[in-house]
């Protein structure tokens, strides 16, 4: 391995709860997240950038939904301003019981 691969961050982050769960994203989709994003940062010296794990203060349920939220908005990164994006299809499967703190997540996150 060379210097530029030993210096290639990881294309996979581990996002942790505060209940132990650990979730398992492409960098792609954190970065979806601006707050998630300055902690991975390659030019920071945060832990999570060296660790290639954010820990998100939130309980699984919650953290769960902010990843899902990410890989949608990933997936949909490129659309075009004329294609629909079926914005039902996400929100539909959002539990009424961890709505709002998914708001409040959401917020800190940057999402």
């Amino acid at each position: 391995m060379n210097g530029a691969e030993a210096e290639k961050p990881s294309e996979w982050v581990r996002i942790t709860s505060t209940d132990g769960y650990s979730f398992l994203v492409k960098r792609k989709v954190a970065m979806m997240s601006g707050t998630l994003k300055n902690m991975l940062s390659v030019d920071s010296n945060f832990k999570e950038a060296l660790a290639n794990t954010c820990p998100i203060n939130e309980r699984a349920a919650v953290v769960e939904k902010v990843c899902e939220y990410m890989a949608f908005k990933a997936y949909h990164e490129g659309a075009g301003p004329k294609e629909e994006i079926p914005v039902n299809e996400f929100t539909e499967r959002i539990p009424p019981e961890v709505a709002l703190e998914l708001l409040l997540a959401a917020d800190y996150l940057e999402v």
